[in-house]
C-alpha cells in the first residue's frame, strides 16, 4: 500500500498581512461607494428641506401680515409647520457632517493601507479607485479617530443643552397659545409674540452652532471672508479684543488645506478663550504661491508647549497635538512658542498645494 501524504502550503506572516491588508482595501472601498451615496442622497433631502424651511418661513411672514383676519387654526398649523420643517433641516445637517466625516476617516485609512502595501510589496487591488488625501509617513490614524469620536459626544452634548432645549420651550410656548386662543386673545397674541423672539433666538443659535461645525462659506467663498467672520464673531462673543491682518494674494487654496488651516485657527482661538485669560489676541494670515502662514498670539497667562505635546498618547480629545498632526501629514507645521505669564504665540506653515510640498 502507497501512503499518499498531502502537503499544505502555509503562508508566511507576510504574506498572510498582505492579503488581509488586500481584503481590509476592498472592504474600504466597498465603504466609501456607500458612503458616496448616502451623501449624495442626504444632500438632496437636505435641499429639499431647505426650500421647505423657506416656504414655512415665508408662510409665517404672510399671517403675520394678516394676524387678525387668520384662522387660529392656520396660524398654529404654520408655526408647526415651521417648528417641523427646522427641526428636520438640523437633524438632516447633522447627518451630512458625520458623513462627510467618516468619508474623510475612510479615505485616509484607505491611504495608509495602500502605502502599507507599497511598503510589503502587495499591490493595490486592480480597479480600485484611488484614494483621496495625503499621508506623510504613518499617521496615528487609530488616535485620531478615537478623538473625532470624542468630538462628536462633545457637539451632541452641546445639541442637547442648547438647540434641541431651545426647541423644547418653543414648543412649550405653542401650545401655552393654542390653549390661549379661546380664552385670551390678547394673552395669546402677546404669548405669540414672545414665540417670535425665541425662535428668531433658537434659530440665529442653530445658525451660530453649524457656522463654528463647519462654515458652509468655507467651500463657497474660501478661507480669508470665512476667517474674517469667524473673527469678528469670536471678538464680539468673548469679549476678548481680537484683531485679523491679512497679507499676500487673497486666492484660494486646495480646500482640504483650507479647512485644515481654519481648524488650527480655531482651535488656538479656543484655547485663548478657555485658558488664556487673555485681553487682546492677534491674529495674522499670509498666503502666496507657496504657503500659507498665519499666528496667532495672544497676552494671556502662557503654557508650557512641551507639557502639553508630551501628553499626545494620552489625550482623546482634538486638542493642539493632534492638530499638529494634521498639518504634518499635509506638509505643514505647528510651532507654539509660550511659557507661564508671558503669553502665547503659535505660528502655522503649510504648502498651499501638494507641488509645493515637493
Amino acid at each position: 500500500m502507497t501512503k499518499q501524504r498531502s502537503e499544505t502550503v502555509s503562508l508566511t506572516p507576510l504574506q498572510q498581512q498582505i492579503e488581509d491588508n488586500r481584503t481590509e482595501y476592498d472592504q474600504v472601498q466597498r465603504q466609501l461607494k456607500e458612503v458616496d451615496l448616502l451623501i449624495q442622497q442626504t444632500s438632496t433631502e437636505v435641499d429639499r428641506l431647505s426650500q421647505r424651511n423657506a416656504q414655512a418661513t415665508n408662510r409665517i411672514k404672510q399671517t403675520e401680515l394678516h394676524f387678525d383676519t387668520v384662522p387660529r387654526s392656520e396660524i398654529q398649523e404654520g408655526y408647526n409647520a415651521l417648528l417641523d420643517a427646522q427641526k428636520r433641516l438640523i437633524m438632516m445637517r447633522g447627518q451630512l457632517e458625520k458623513l462627510q466625516s467618516d468619508q474623510q476617516n475612510y479615505q485616509r485609512y484607505a491611504t495608509l493601507i495602500q502605502r502599507c502595501l507599497e511598503i510589503t510589496g502587495g499591490a493595490t487591488p486592480s480597479g480600485s479607485a484611488e484614494p483621496a488625501g495625503e499621508v506623510a509617513g504613518q499617521p496615528p490614524i487609530v488616535r485620531i479617530i478615537e478623538a473625532q469620536e470624542q468630538e462628536r459626544q462633545r457637539l451632541v452634548r452641546q445639541l442637547h443643552d442648547g438647540p434641541a432645549q431651545s426647541l423644547t420651550n418653543l414648543i412649550l410656548q405653542a401650545e401655552i397659545c393654542e390653549r390661549l386662543f379661546d380664552s385670551d386673545s390678547t394673552r395669546a397674541r402677546s404669548e405669540l409674540a414672545s414665540l417670535k423672539n425665541a425662535v428668531t433666538s433658537t434659530f440665529q443659535k442653530v445658525r451660530d452652532f453649524m457656522f463654528d461645525l463647519r462654515p458652509m462659506m468655507l467651500d463657497d467663498l474660501g478661507l480669508i471672508p470665512t476667517l474674517k467672520r469667524y473673527v469678528g464673531n469670536f471678538s464680539e462673543k468673548s469679549g476678548i479684543a481680537t484683531t485679523l491682518s491679512i497679507t499676500g494674494n487673497e486666492q484660494r487654496a486646495e480646500p482640504y488645506r483650507e479647512v485644515a488651516t481654519f481648524r488650527v485657527i480655531q482651535e488656538l482661538l479656543t484655547n485663548a478663550r478657555l485658558h488664556s485669560h487673555a485681553t487682546r489676541i492677534q491674529v495674522t494670515f499670509d498666503i502666496n504661491n507657496d504657503m500659507i502662514r498665519a499666528s496667532v498670539e495672544d497676552n494671556g497667562s502662557g503654557f508650557d508647549p512641551k507639557e502639553v505635546f508630551a501628553a499626545t498618547g494620552q489625550r482623546k480629545t482634538i486638542g493642539l497635538p493632534t492638530q499638529r498632526e494634521r498639518l504634518e501629514m499635509l506638509g505643514g507645521k505647528l510651532i507654539v512658542d509660550s511659557s507661564a505669564g508671558r503669553g502665547t504665540k503659535a505660528t502655522v506653515e503649510m504648502p498651499v498645494t501638494d507641488i509645493a510640498r515637493a
